[in-house]
């Protein structure tokens, strides 16, 4: 019997590659291990374990509620679950902004206790020693710039970002520094879309939009969005590929209905 040839496992040197050549590099988030698992077979390139796991899993109002015990908890699920894509888990609220050795401790927990290959976190220039100071462990870092959630009570608002021109050039400095510590990837959250294609043209390293346009090297969203689970989030850049919402709510009320009217089990069913 012919043997089953393993996936190719995409690494930070792959995505870079991908640029290089014009490919379009697919992101979604993933919180657990049998969404992981279909998102991965599914030919994924990046999972991000997201922060948003705070919103989809726990119900939270904002990302600042989730801790760093709690990102390891959602990052040791879908490391199990995964073959082939590269896994980034963000770096939660408060545990990275105060100081770069705390910074690096929070990324070292990460990677030792969950398997995770790189850590994400959102910021410019002002993150300088954080950065430095976790590549110096061998972890491999992704920015995000933008629209940054951890920081939305300071905007007070998810408003689109660098809309005029000082902050696009400080968006465009910040996307350039971030590269020049040794990010290997940006994330550009709900900005201009010409702006984002203006940065991804001026980086080596792969530039990854929600919300910034088609010109960016990938796209990144929120697979509970995506598949229409969620149905109360509804900005212009969310496709929803399924409504799975209804599908769910159909399907369960399906099985209520047999299991009161005696219908299930029937008696293939049985043992």
């Amino acid at each position: 019997m012919p043997t089953t040839k393993k996936p190719k496992k995409i690494t930070t040197h792959v995505l870079t590659e991908m640029k290089k050549r014009g490919e379009k590099i697919a992101m979604l988030t993933a919180y657990d291990y049998t969404m992981a698992k279909i998102i991965d077979q599914s030919g994924i390139d990046v999972i991000l374990v997201g922060d948003s796991a705070s919103n989809v899993m726990a119900g939270h109002e904002t990302t600042l509620p989730i801790t760093l015990d709690h990102m390891i908890y959602h990052a040791s699920s879908v490391i199990r679950a995964v073959d082939r894509a590269l896994v980034v888990v963000d770096l939660p609220f408060g545990t990275y902004q105060a100081n770069s050795k705390e910074a690096l401790n929070s990324a070292i927990r990460i990677m030792k206790e969950s398997g995770a290959h790189a850590v994400k976190l959102e910021g410019g220039k002002e993150l300088k020693d954080s950065i430095e100071r976790i590549l110096t462990a061998g972890i491999p870092v992704m920015g995000h710039l933008g629209l940054t959630p951890q920081s939305i009570y300071k905007f007070g608002t998810y408003s689109v970002r660098a809309q005029n021109e000082s902050e696009a050039a400080r968006l465009l400095e910040d996307a350039q520094a971030l590269e020049s510590y040794g990010c290997f990837a940006i994330v550009l959250e709900k900005i201009p879309a010409k702006l984002a294609t203006q940065v991804a043209n001026s980086l080596h390293i792969p530039v990854i939009g929600i919300g910034a346009g088609g010109g960016v090297d990938g796209q990144v969203l929120v697979t509970h969005d995506m598949l229409g689970m969620t149905q109360e989030f509804s900005p212009r850049f969310l496709r929803r590929y399924l409504n799975l919402k209804e599908d769910m709510s159909n399907a369960i009320a399906s099985y209520c209905q047999e299991v009161r009217q005696q219908k299930f089990p029937n008696a293939k069913e049985q043992y």
